[in-house]
């Protein structure tokens, strides 16, 4: 967040001061209590202030950027997922590349006829195949895709952090969001319910930049 030179005077002085009561701080301002109200207002719930009845204002050693911080690693994927998009592993590469530029995306995730991933795929795995001399509608998506035990996934509960972390450490461009449907000795189930990728990352930059 952006503070105005008010805002910042006021921190430093109860940097100094702690505690320090609104009526002190306005003195030291040469203004009336009323007009800091807004502003001590908007410092105490961004969580750079604190305020304790009949005590004063406490400086919480918090800066913006910490704050900041803070919400992304609270908020949660579940919270910020996009609609996955899937096709199901009987589809042909053509079908995939009908899909990949019909809804915009750079990766397709590969489902059985119930939701539960099997694979992914992706523009430069579609772009192999279709520089290649084979008929794409016979050749089975299942034979490019990535399978399940090689792909990153996130669950909902996992934090945005976290998420984008992934991104980053395993340097790809989208995570499946999933949650755990069954588990046996041999496999788990997972249930695509989202997708979190690096588009997503930056709407959430943007809404932040914005104050949303």
């Amino acid at each position: 967040m952006r503070l105005t030179p008010r805002q910042e005077q006021i921190i430093e002085i109860v940097k100094e001061n702690t505690p320090i009561t609104g009526e002190k701080i306005a003195n030291k301002l040469n203004v009336r209590r009323a007009t800091l109200r807004p502003d001590l207002a908007v410092l105490t719930m961004a969580g750079l202030l604190e305020a304790r009845p009949r005590v004063g204002y406490f400086y919480s050693g918090k800066t913006p950027y910490m704050l900041i911080a803070e919400e992304i690693r609270h908020l949660k994927v579940m919270e910020v997922k996009s609609v996955p998009v899937v096709v199901t592993e009987d589809a042909s590469v053509y079908d995939a590349i009908v899909a990949l530029f019909t809804e915009d995306v750079g990766t397709l995730f590969i489902v059985t006829n119930d939701s539960c991933l099997v694979g992914a795929v992706s523009r430069k795995d579609l772009l192999k195949v279709a520089l290649g001399q084979g008929d794409l509608h016979k050749i089975p998506v299942q034979v490019v895709m990535t399978r399940l035990a090689n792909i990153i996934t996130v669950s909902g509960e996992e934090s945005v952090y976290d998420a984008a972390s992934k991104l980053v450490v395993h340097e790809v461009d989208a995570l499946p969001v999933v949650e755990v449907i069954s588990e046996d000795s041999d496999r788990e189930m997972l249930k695509v319910i989202g997708r979190f990728t690096k588009t997503t990352v930056v709407r959430i930059f943007v809404e932040m930049g914005e104050g949303r």
